[in-house]
């Protein structure tokens, strides 16, 4: 079944339907917690007014680089910065469509594992490895093997169309607000620039990690 929860919470007022017998029979065989409740404490539970008849509660994964296995795909993202937990659990959504290994954040990002980003995620945060570094730790682990680093920015003519994409590459994204940082920049073997067509100066960030995201697949169809 993949992950288990070590704690489930239920609401057996309207019967358990079957995938949840599933869980909570996993679950009890696992030396997990399971705990009937009523609808109203279980409201509660989740913060919502019309939540689902159960609630599971997880062990956080290593976050470190070192659990990233970098073969398990060749596209990566990698996102600086975010402050938007919203984004984050977006950006892993759209990176289990794409098949994409996993979202690596940089320095100070939102919490992956908050309320916000695991419901943004729609389930793709158990489908995607996710981990935290410093720019520090995570340049010295990117070059320590194969990889093409691609970075988003203004600040070139390269078009994103138009740009080769090595396999692994790894998609560098840039904070909501101020962007990149003219150093990571430096360090990036390929910038590339996502027209602006209209009076708005970038792309939310998510939604420029799933442009990137699929061009670079599509580029990979063709070639």
């Amino acid at each position: 079944m993949g992950h288990l929860p070590e704690i489930i919470a239920f609401s057996g007022k309207d019967g358990v339907l079957p995938l949840a017998a599933e869980i909570i029979a996993a679950t009890e065989a696992a030396g997990g917690d399971v705990i009937e409740t009523s609808p109203d404490i279980l409201s509660k539970m989740s913060g919502k007014d019309n939540p689902q008849a159960i609630l599971g509660a997880y062990r956080q994964p290593d976050v470190s680089l070192a659990a990233i296995d970098r073969t398990a795909s060749p596209l990566w993202i990698v996102a600086q910065a975010l402050r938007d937990p919203g984004n984050i659990g977006t950006i892993l959504r759209t990176g289990d469509a794409t098949g994409v290994g996993g979202l690596i954040l940089l320095d100070d990002s939102a919490d992956p594992f908050s309320v916000e980003a695991v419901r943004a995620s729609m389930g793709a945060i158990f489908t995607q490895a996710v981990a935290t570094a410093r720019w520090e730790e995570f340049l010295p682990w990117l070059r320590s093997g194969p990889g093409q680093l691609v970075g988003t920015s203004l600040n070139t003519n390269q078009d994103y169309l138009e740009a080769v994409y090595e396999r692994p590459c790894f998609l560098l994204i840039g904070n909501e607000s101020q962007g990149l940082p003219a150093a990571y920049e430096t360090e990036c073997d390929l910038i590339v620039k996502m027209p602006m067509l209209g009076r708005a100066d970038s792309l939310n960030a998510a939604v420029a990690a799933a442009v990137m995201a699929y061009q670079v697949r599509a580029s990979w169809r063709n070639r």
